[in-house]
């Protein structure tokens, strides 16, 4: 029999625990709240965008760079972290950074733990919109995460493609290599998968987790759980297609709409020339009555029925002979 646990080592236990969980959120920091995905706003054209060196619009330097790293604006100095030495003063602006990630393009910390960790562990080191294949150097919005799929996408993007991303590429919800109903999704390759055919031989399966797409490797989730559809769905900012104009690819999308609407014009046109021609006919019928009508009456005109009640005499008004 194991001895039981008293209560200092159930508490002890429960402190681990806490601390175990505490540790892991902090290198789980989600992408919209970390340092170097901040949002900024620039001193000299006051424009708002992602935590940068350098202003996206102007180039200007800022007054108070933030640290990509840990997020701060101002060096204490509590501990003996600092690369360049300052005792007993605080150091801030470009006194206070010492790198520029080439990865998330902002300031970096004199600290020696910011300075030797965020290169190899910057989150927005690969990060690419999925929609528009655009990187950090290209524009100058936030990156975002897809919460389907978890792929990149930029500040233009984000809406469009999370409104669009439970579909699936097929026309109906049948297993891509069977013909059973697909209970795993694979929201990547917008495949469905059976029981069967979703265990693979290359990506293995944690405990207590959905098995990984056999294709790709993400983790899958039941189609149950999802708001799939088999429609194909399409926004304004990507209809235009690769040879769109402008910064944003939004020309393409007013030109279609200029021109279903000047279809509908053209379409309302047609209808108000058929009414109108509708309309012609009915007056040359009314006129063509009316002629018939006149050529009767002149037939009729010269035969005398003589006196009848219709005339205006009546039998009693006759004279008498």
């Amino acid at each position: 029999m194991p001895k039981k646990k008293t209560g200092a080592r159930k508490k002890a236990e429960n402190r681990r625990e806490r601390e175990k969980q505490i540790r892991a959120s902090r290198a789980n920091i989600d992408l919209a709240k970390h340092p170097c995905n901040a949002s900024m706003e620039c001193d000299k054209c006051q424009r708002r965008q992602k935590n940068r060196a350098f202003c996206y619009f102007c180039n200007s330097v800022q007054k108070l760079p933030i640290c990509a790293q840990c997020g701060k604006t101002k060096c204490m100095m509590k501990s003996s972290d600092c690369v360049i030495k300052h005792a007993g003063v605080y150091s801030t602006g470009l006194a206070m950074v010492g790198a520029i990630c080439d990865f998330c393009e902002a300031w970096v910390c004199h600290g020696r733990k910011c300075l030797s960790t965020h290169a190899c562990i910057c989150p927005l080191a690969d990060a690419e919109c999925i929609e528009c294949e655009r990187s950090v150097w290209d524009h100058g919005g936030r990156i975002f995460t897809c919460s389907f799929c978890h792929n990149f996408l930029c500040e233009d993007d984000q809406f469009e493609h999370q409104a669009s991303c439970q579909v699936l590429e097929a026309e109906t919800f049948k297993c891509v290599s069977c013909n059973r109903l697909g209970q795993h999704s694979c929201l990547r390759c917008k495949a469905c998968f059976c029981d069967d055919h979703v265990r693979s031989k290359v990506f293995k399966q944690e405990k207590g987790k959905e098995p990984p797409c056999p294709k790709c490797g993400h983790e899958t989730q039941q189609t149950k759980d999802l708001s799939m559809s088999t429609r194909s769905l399409k926004f304004g900012r990507q209809t235009g297609g690769e040879d769109a104009d402008g910064a944003s690819g939004y020309d393409a999308y007013w030109k279609s709409l200029s021109s279903s609407k000047a279809g509908d014009a053209g379409d309302r046109e047609d209808e108000y020339d058929e009414y109108e021609a509708e309309d012609d006919d009915e007056d040359d019928n009314d006129e063509g009555g009316k002629d018939s009508d006149t050529e009767t009456t002149d037939v009729f005109s010269n035969l005398n029925l003589g006196r009848t009640y219709a005339s205006g005499y009546a039998h009693y008004e006759e004279p008498e002979d």
